[in-house]
Formats: C-alpha cells, structure tokens, sequence
C-alpha cells in the first residue's frame, strides 16, 4: 500500500514544521525511550549496581537512535505481545545483547513514556517561544510604523471614536505578550516524573538497593541530571499527575484565543480594503472569481486556533477522571491532543510571522471612510467653538442636531456622501467658526494620545519583555508550505 493510501493528519502532512514534527515523531519517541534506558543504567551502576558493565552502557550509547528496521520490528513484536514499551524493550535487547538484562531494570513503563512525554513538551515549547518572540518583534516595529495613521476605531463594529493604526496592533501585540508570559512560565515549570516505580512508591528501586533510601533519592536525582532537568516532581503514582497536561495546554489554548481574536480583524479590515495579508503574485484567490484576494491565511489562523483552543478540554477531562495511581483511559488521547496541541500552535505562529512581515496598509481607503464619518463625530468640537464665540450651546446643539439627521438621510436613504460639513458652511448661523471648520476636522486631533501610548508601549513594555530572547530575533523571511 502506498503512502497516499493512508490517512495522515494534515498537521504534520501539510501545514506544520519539520522541527515540530521531528519532535513527535516515532523516531524521537523511540530513540528517547533508549536515552531514558542508558541514562537509568549509568545512575544506577554510579551508585553500585555491579551488574550493570561497562560494556553494556556502550553498547546503549552506539545505539540511541533507533533504526527503521528496528522500528518495524518493534512493531511486529508488539503486535506478538501487545504492550509497546516491552516490544521495545525486546528490541533494543536484541541490538545491545549485553544489556539485555538490565535495560528497564526496576522501571515501570511510565518510566519512559512519561518522562519521554514530558521531555518532548519542553522540547515543543521551546520552538514555538521563538517564533512568538518574533511575532511581537514584527508586530511592533509595524506599531511604532503606524503609531500616527489616524483610523476609524470601531466598538460593536460601529463607527466610533479615531484611533491609529498602531494602537489598534498594540491590542494584539499586548495579549501576545501576555501569551509568552505563560509559554515561558509553563515551560519552566515541567519537570520529570522521574524514578518512581510501578505504583509511586520506588519500591522496586528499594529492592534493588537493599533498603538503602538515601540511594533511591540519589537516584531520581541523578537521573533527573542526566537528563537535563532541574526538577522532578516529588511525589507521582504510576503516571505523573495529568493535572500537569492541564497547565501545559492551557497557555497554548489562551493562545488560540489572541491568535483567532488577531486573525479575525485582519479579515474584517480586509473587507473593509483598509489592510490586508500579503498576497502572493501568483496566488489565486477564487477558482471562479479571479479578482478575489482572499485572507486565506488569517481564515487558517481561525480555523486551526478553534481547533487548538478545544484541546484543553482534553487536558482537563483526562485528568478528573484518573483513578487512584492510574488509570490506561489517558493513555490513546494524549498520543493525540498533546502533539496535536503542539503541532497546531507551530502553525499559528508560522502563519501568523508570515502574516506579520508583509501586511498591506492602504491609507487612502482609510482616508475616506475617516471623512465619511468624522463629521458625525467632529459635532461636539463644533459646538464648543460656537460656544466660544458666544452662542448658546443649547442652540447650536438644535441646530447641528437637525442638520446630522439631515445628512444622514442623505447617507443611508439615498447612498450619497456625508454632507455634513457642506451644511453647516451653507448655514448663516455658523458663520462665526466657517474659517475654523477644516482644522476643526483634521483627523490627528481626535486619536488623543493613541500615538503617545504606542510609543511608550512598544519601547518600554514590549522592549523590557523581549530582551531574555535578544538571541532568537531575526528578520527571515516565514514561506508557508501551501
């Protein structure tokens, strides 16, 4: 059978990275079941198991990475026994001969795929860290380009009050921020199950060192070292508790969330022909359409962040439901919500640096739409001059009032342009601002301080919050799969 004539999830077929997938790869998980076993072996003769040779340790080490041929027979020995950790268990015997006996030696199976499960967590974090770093770079620097751009803000997705453009991405650049907050704090919190025996209680490992604590401490410690850990967590039953994969996954989950609410307004204002997502020269936008420009890859972005942020519900209905010290009901769903957590947050932020480098901003679209409301909102500016001049503003509010419903028919009963501002220089009793009114409109004196906030964000917030990740900025260019 060839290989298109199977299914395989699109996550790693189509849209993820390799580095991602290499991490959740069969590969990797077999060949980080044998690290876990060699660097058992090397605390365990360390502290005085004499069975364990020096040959057998070296054996291990020639033989970390597994083999196609030794996957595929793993694979026919489990189908024999039904167990996958012992099927590789018999395998790597079969490859290290000399160690045959003391591969696994006082492990539960936990021990690996466990442990290999929480290393390749931390592993997956620290891809995705990187690339949301550079998100936020991007995105800043866009800011800081924009800071000035009076646009039309909107509330309900109703006119409302100008903003910049800048100010408007610094509303996504700070959940972004907040997103890496959690990243690096889920990360840092994973630890290792570590060396617990079957039930939690390291009673194997006391058998095997006749009794002696302190070596059965020293031994979760010094396996913990060896693998590149700080931490492991001081209790477990047979698995670590899946409340771990709650927090794990929560972070990525609120992530979802930013990345669709981000995605969504690039696609609103696409329609609105304010901004839009780069646009490949020879990209086709509709097979029948063939003006369209669709914002395919903000449609990914939503489509993919539901996707991520269901996940969690795995997560936190996994681990209500664990009886005692284990139960094997968390075992086939997590082979799928963790990588696919992971997987899927690589192509948020992968689509997401694409989309970032190459917005589009077409200010004269935004010009427009700024004059065919302004004036609307420039009425209480015009009733203070008038004030000013000593009208009554009870009068000059009848006054504007008739005039704004006047022009708005205009707009919505006859599809004209907002003739507001016409009126009121037709108008006698406004006479005494005519002269005032084109600098009574100027579109920079409604942003309030939307320029100020977004200097001051981006250069005091966003720099203090990226200068632990100086070394993972760049400005290469993100080319998507499709």
């Amino acid at each position: 059978m060839s290989e298109f004539d199977k299914y395989t999830t699109p996550l790693s077929s189509r849209y993820a990275s390799k580095e991602m997938s290499q991490v959740f790869s069969l590969r990797n998980r077999f060949s980080t079941w044998r690290k876990l076993w060699l660097n058992l072996a090397i605390a365990e003769k360390e502290l005085g198991l004499d069975v364990i040779t020096d040959k057998a340790i070296q054996e291990m080490s020639d033989h970390l990475k597994i083999t196609d041929e030794e996957i595929a027979a793993a694979s026919a020995q489990e189908a024999i026994v039904r167990h996958d950790v012992m099927a590789h268990v018999h395998t790597f015997g079969e490859t290290c001969p000399d160690a045959a006996g003391i591969i696994h030696l006082g492990a539960t199976s936990c021990f690996v795929t466990d442990n290999a499960d929480l290393i390749f967590l931390r592993d997956a974090y620290d891809l995705i860290i990187p690339k949301l770093v550079n998100v936020i770079n991007r995105l800043s620097d866009f800011a800081l380009k924009y800071k000035d751009l009076p646009v039309l803000g909107w509330t309900h997705f109703q006119p409302a009050q100008l903003t910049t453009l800048g100010k408007r991405v610094t509303l996504w650049i700070q959940e972004l921020l907040w997103d890496l907050r959690n990243f690096v704090r889920a990360r840092n919190d994973i630890g290792l199950r570590g060396v617990k025996g079957t039930t939690g209680t390291q009673a194997s490992f006391l058998a095997l060192f006749h009794g002696d604590h302190d070596k059965v401490e020293a031994l979760d410690k010094r396996v913990t070292e060896l693998l590149g850990f700080d931490t492991v967590y001081p209790v477990t039953g047979q698995t670590y508790s899946r409340k771990i994969d709650i927090d794990v996954l929560s972070p990525l989950s609120s992530f979802a969330a930013t990345a669709h609410k981000m995605a969504t307004d690039i696609r609103l204002l696409a329609n609105l022909k304010e901004m839009e997502e780069p646009f490949e020269k020879s990209q086709i936008g509709s097979s029948a359409m063939a003006y369209k420009r669709n914002p395919m890859r903000c449609e990914r972005v939503c489509s993919l962040a539901r996707h991520l942020g269901s996940l969690f519900s795995d997560a936190v209905q996994t681990a209500s439901v664990q009886w005692f010290e284990r139960t094997l009901d968390d075992s086939a769903i997590r082979r799928i919500s963790l990588p696919s957590a992971f997987l899927t947050a690589d192509i948020l932020l992968s689509t997401l640096l694409n989309i970032s480098s190459g917005l589009v901003v077409y200010p004269k679209v935004i010009e427009r739409r700024i004059k065919s409301e302004l004036p609307f909102m420039a009425t209480e500016n015009v009733i203070m001059a008038m004030v000013e001049k000593g009208a009554s503003r009870q009068e000059v509010h009848e006054n504007i009032r008739v005039l704004s419903h006047q022009a708005a028919a205009v707009v919505k009963e006859e599809g004209g342009d907002n003739d507001l501002i016409e009126r009121i220089k037709n108008d006698s009793f406004f006479a005494p601002i005519h002269a005032q009114l084109d600098s009574l409109l100027e579109p920079s004196t409604f942003v309030g301080r939307a320029p100020q906030q977004t200097e001051k964000f981006v250069n005091n917030d966003v720099k203090s919050a990226l200068a632990p990740f100086k070394e993972f900025i760049n400005d290469t260019d993100v080319k998507l799969n499709v």
